[in-house]
């Protein structure tokens, strides 16, 4: 057994890059109008942290507006080795389960992200902007040609 784990898969530098969105964080968000809801200003606490030998960084994020619970997530980022693609495996009180993961790379200090479901694509796109934060934007297309903001925001580390 001791054996195993001195052969056993290191992270590499791509998994060490998700570090940057390790964290506990406070947002400022605009929904946009959808067909889940009417969209308007809401506020976010996420906490991230890297977890399981360093291979993933686990997201949950709580969305509140007019002062209740609107929107939970729980995204799993990784580094997939073999496709040498980045992997966001995402759930929310939605209550849809994503039928595979969204899959991109960095462009420049973004990590872009697109999955596909019956019900259209969507697209996650984290943005550094410096040390202590970064923005993000979930946009949704029914065709992955024209991309419709539906979530954007700016978090800021907590403190």
């Amino acid at each position: 057994m001791a054996e195993d784990r001195l052969t056993a898969p290191k992270p590499q530098d791509e998994h060490k890059r998700l570090e940057v969105f390790a964290g506990e964080w406070t947002g400022e968000e605009m929904v946009y109008p959808s067909r889940w809801n009417a969209g308007g200003p809401a506020t976010s606490r996420v906490s991230a942290r890297i977890d399981l030998n360093g291979f993933y960084l686990i997201q949950n994020t709580v969305q509140m507006r007019d002062g209740k619970e609107s929107f939970v997530t729980h995204g799993v980022f990784t580094y997939d080795r073999e496709d040498r693609l980045y992997k966001l495996f995402w759930f929310d009180s939605l209550g849809y389960y994503p039928p595979s993961p969204a899959s991109g790379n960095w462009q420049g200090k973004a990590l872009v992200l697109v999955r596909g479901s019956l019900r259209g694509n969507a697209r996650h796109v984290y943005e550094m902007i410096d040390d202590n934060s970064y923005s993000m934007k979930i946009q949704y297309s029914p065709d992955s040609e024209g991309w419709a903001d539906v979530l954007t925001g700016t978090y800021r580390r907590a403190h």
